[in-house]
């Protein structure tokens, strides 16, 4: 399966691959054959990228699962921050189930995302309320392409687990963990979205997971 809002990139690409092949086929050009064969490493390229797999959603209400697959570069008091690489899958998904309150879409620079200094980049904040109050997942853009996706708009409802965007060519996903829960992932830990259970609610005071 393929990401949503993925088709015209891999569209144009293998139409470009195409003409260079015929052209290379009939001119014998040896330019046309290089350009032949950077589209087609392109295209195999995308279609790793932009693949999208169904996941064995952990549903637990009492339990937050990662929005994005990564590396969990940095844990600054109750946020979360997972890197993404270009071998990663790049669509995110819901940490909680919950309603779309805010997204809040800012301009900024283009740092490479695992960089402390990438607080400036262009990002996608969402804020979603949740039975155990609001969780901030912001979708942070990284050097190459800059490109953030919502797949969600004010007011979805949305279920643990759900497909809310992607951001394309190498970003980050921040989460913010509510005090009602144990963070449960650590810094080098890798996660993958809707599977690994990153923070659980605490049993102190009488409460139940």
């Amino acid at each position: 399966m393929l990401a949503k809002g993925s088709a015209p990139w891999i569209a144009t690409v293998l139409i470009f691959t195409i003409i260079s092949g015929a052209g290379t086929y009939l001119t014998k050009n040896p330019y046309m054959e290089l350009t032949t064969y950077i589209g087609a490493i392109s295209f195999v390229f995308l279609l790793r990228f932009f693949r999208d797999p169904e996941r064995n959603v952990k549903m637990c209400k009492n339990c937050m699962i990662a929005p994005a697959d990564g590396k969990v570069i940095d844990i600054r008091g109750r946020t979360v921050c997972i890197f993404m690489n270009f071998q990663n899958v790049h669509v995110n998904r819901t940490p909680l189930a919950g309603i779309i309150r805010n997204i809040e879409h800012k301009k900024g620079g283009y740092m490479p995302a695992f960089c402390k200094d990438s607080d400036r980049n262009e990002r996608n904040k969402i804020t979603i309320d949740t039975e155990h109050g609001e969780v901030n997942v912001t979708q942070i853009a990284g050097t190459i392409t800059r490109r953030i996706i919502t797949y969600v708009k004010e007011g979805d409802i949305t279920q643990q687990g759900q497909r809310f965007g992607m951001i394309r060519f190498g970003s980050r996903v921040d989460i913010t963990i509510p005090d009602l829960f144990d963070i449960l992932c650590k810094k080098g830990d890798k996660v993958y979205a809707g599977e690994t259970v990153i923070a659980m609610k605490n049993t102190r005071n009488g409460r139940n997971r």
